[in-house]
């Protein structure tokens, strides 16, 4: 980024073309201009000439905080264009930066076809009084029109000739009630578009069309609008309802893309602080949609950040920092659940999501009681001066959800043993989010198992994540001589023999049943803890020397797990 020294005293970056980039050649007409983003911005402001600094093809016009402009008409062919980008700020003035060149490419191709934008095609109960406009097809230089009552028809505009624009305004009302089918075809010096679609939409019902209205909250042209406005205009008589449209440019809607509302107003949630809106809105009834609406703006509030400090040349963010989680539970039966905010604020607000998107307002203290699974959003704002003798908020807020939950049930405790290590494992079940530790005060993990234990008495303790309780199960390691002997040698001589658990003098294992595998998993046998024991057969025929698996039930459900060998 080029650097610049603004009339307020400190460094101020300016951005860098990364499409084209500066003094790139044979640049396609079509290319729309992007830059790099300059944090704490207003918004931009655009211009294209063919001169450094001029205007002539596009005159210092505002894109918001976008950072790419496409050219409405493109771009002239085998012209060296220079974009002049000015820093919108609102409490200090505007920056303008160093216009950057490039070359557009010679064009050798007609044009591409394009397509209404107003009225779409299939749209019904347009106005009669309607204008047509329509997109930009890349490498166009005019476009010809026909319109008519019937397809290819062209009994209201024949082959007309508009030049190079993007919109017509017919010298009559289009009848009512009446399909209209237009055909747009571009051209340039290589030719015309070929192969264009003829579209079509249907006019409204005889009637009087609603007019237009106004913002007035907030008006046109207001900063330091709060985050999350009340949005209202004026009635229009005859008005059945109104089209809202809201975008960071003026040129898209990404915040609010044709809402139909019945009322006069909105609550708009958590706007950008430092950040200007463009605002449509389009009356209409039965007869049709209200024609030529303005665009309006506003911005919003700038004490919150970011924006740079002059005395300090930095960037300054005033809103709370918060830390609430993604997901919060309620305890099955211990509801509500009372939850307070964890972060310093001057004020908080809980809103919850409704099945129709809709946010509902449940509490404005820092503690409020949750009931129901669903999408919430938690806010906490600070307030501060905005230096003109008023109050402002700078908010932040999260989205969180509300899950049931409740405390573990153990269904199967494994205790394995390798070598002179053990490992533990658990398998719970339940709604709630868990997770595991060998001591009340953690560490916790997510894991349900434990590796290398050493001999000794431990307690394993499951809690839920999400509050709602700790679950605790004492276990005892022991190795042998006294437990599962690690080896035998069914030899014959005597010794070693057979294999079974021998039972230690002080705190035996309750077992119930033993069963023997071999390394893949086969069941061989299954023996009394307190019989003779196994004798290395299997089916009647001894198995040979190798290594083989223990799984030891006990009477409470524990389960042991372990390894020993078969020596002859």
């Amino acid at each position: 980024m080029a650097f610049l020294l603004s009339l307020s005293g400190f460094a101020q970056e300016c951005p860098n073309l990364t499409l084209p980039t500066a003094g790139a050649t044979n640049v396609p007409v079509d290319t729309a201009i992007s830059w790099e983003e300059v944090v704490g911005v207003t918004g931009y402001v655009v211009s294209l000439g063919t001169t450094p600094g001029g205007g002539e093809i596009v005159s210092n016009q505002p894109v918001g905080s976008v950072t790419t402009y496409n050219p409405p008409l493109g771009l002239p062919e085998s012209t060296t264009i220079y974009v002049t980008i000015t820093l919108f700020f609102f409490d200090q003035p505007d920056i303008i930066c160093d216009a950057i060149p490039f070359t557009t490419r010679n064009e050798v191709n007609p044009p591409t076809c394009t397509n209404l934008n107003s009225p779409l095609d299939g749209d019904t109960g347009v106005n009669v009084g309607t204008n047509l406009s329509w997109n930009y097809a890349p490498r166009a230089t005019g476009y010809r029109l026909t319109i008519g009552t019937a397809p290819g028809l062209g009994d209201i505009e024949l082959n007309l000739d508009v030049g190079n624009t993007l919109s017509y305004n017919p010298p009559a009302d289009f009848p009512a009630a009446t399909e209209i089918f237009v055909e747009i075809v571009p051209y340039n010096e290589n030719g015309i578009a070929t192969g264009c679609t003829e579209e079509s939409f249907i006019t409204g019902s005889l009637g009087e069309p609603p007019g237009c209205t106004m913002l007035i909250n907030p008006v046109d042209g207001q900063f330091n609008v709060a985050l999350s406005p009340l949005l209202e205009w004026e009635p229009v008589p005859g008005a059945t309802g109104y089209l809202l449209f809201i975008g960071r440019s003026p040129f898209e809607n990404d915040v609010v893309d044709g809402a139909i509302f019945t009322t006069t107003s909105t609550f708009v949630f958590n706007f950008e602080p430092n950040n200007t809106y463009f605002v449509r809105i389009i009356p209409f009834n039965d007869a049709g949609q209200a024609v030529d609406c303005p665009q309006e703006s506003f911005s919003t509030i700038l004490g919150c950040g970011p924006f740079f400090d002059e005395e300090t040349g930095e960037l300054v963010v005033l809103n709370p920092e918060i830390s609430f989680p993604d997901s919060i539970g309620i305890c099955l039966g211990d509801i509500p659940r009372v939850v307070t905010a964890p972060d310093p604020a001057d004020g908080y607000r809980w809103y919850r999501v409704t099945k129709s998107g809709d946010l509902l307002l449940i509490s404005e203290t820092a503690t409020v009681e949750l009931e129901e699974t669903g999408n919430y959003i938690y806010e906490a704002y600070i307030t501060t001066d905005d230096g003109q003798g008023s109050l402002l908020e700078c908010a932040s807020s999260s989205e969180f959800t509300v899950v049931a939950s409740q405390e573990a049930q153990i269904d199967e405790f494994f205790i394995r043993q390798f070598g002179d290590f053990f490992n533990v494992e658990t398998v719970v079940s339940g709604i709630g989010d868990y997770e595991f530790a060998l001591a009340i005060d953690g560490p916790y993990q997510d894991s349900p198992e434990f590796n290398g234990l050493t001999e000794g008495n431990y307690t394993l303790y499951i809690r839920d994540k999400n509050g709602c309780g700790i679950v605790e199960r004492p276990f005892r390691l022991l190795f042998p001589p006294t437990g599962f002997p690690p080896y035998f040698s069914p030899n014959g001589d005597g010794v070693n023999d057979l294999w079974n658990y021998i039972a230690p003098r002080i705190d035996p294992l309750p077992l119930r049943d033993i069963y023997i595998y071999d390394r893949y998993g086969k069941l061989l046998a299954r023996i009394n803890p307190n019989g003779r024991g196994w004798d290395g057969i299997y089916r009647g025929n001894p198995l040979p020397s190798s290594g083989y698996w223990y799984r030891a039930e006990t009477f409470d459900n524990q389960v042991f797990r372990g390894y020993f060998s078969l020596v002859r």
